[in-house]
């Protein structure tokens, strides 16, 4: 894998989104035109012979220091590319070099996080009768907030 980053138009970048499975509204090139205080800019990772496939994008937000020439540069929830691979760094290197001669003195991302996965079968018995599913939840809900009650108790000291 021999991956470089470069601009893109909107128009590929939205063709890129749209192929996806999951993509974060912030990472359209609309946002970028209602963050008015930020220079927008799309990116495309390009991977293959000759570096002709368009692999991964991203839209970046450059937020300028004031009195200097240097920006922040912002990817929120973001970029959209392969976060599964063992290789982030494949990924992330030819970023940070193009956003380097960009001007940029660093780099913020909100990679997307999994906090939920589900088998077929959790699924097929949750469609099955939600309403076990519905309390389950609220049993858990309820130990928590019992917890955190506990927990928010003064405590008698002792001396």
């Amino acid at each position: 894998m021999n991956l470089t980053v470069r601009a893109i138009g909107p128009e590929e970048h939205l063709a890129f989104l749209r192929r996806q499975r999951s993509a974060s509204f912030l990472q359209t090139p609309a946002w970028g035109r209602v963050k008015s205080e930020w220079r927008h800019e799309s990116l495309g990772w390009y991977d293959g012979p000759g570096g002709t496939e368009l692999v991964g994008a991203g839209l970046v937000l450059y937020r300028r220091l004031p009195r200097l020439k240097r920006y922040l540069a912002y990817l929120p929830e973001g970029p959209v590319i392969d976060w599964s691979t063992d290789r982030l760094g494949a990924w992330l290197a030819p970023l940070a070099t193009y956003l380097k001669e960009q001007g940029a003195f660093g780099i913020r991302m909100g990679p997307p996080v999994v906090t939920r996965r589900w088998s077929a079968a959790q699924v097929k018995e949750g469609l099955a009768d939600p309403q076990a599913h519905v309390d389950r939840l609220a049993q858990r809900r309820a130990a928590a907030l019992a917890a955190n009650r506990a927990s928010r108790r003064p405590q008698r000291r002792r001396w």
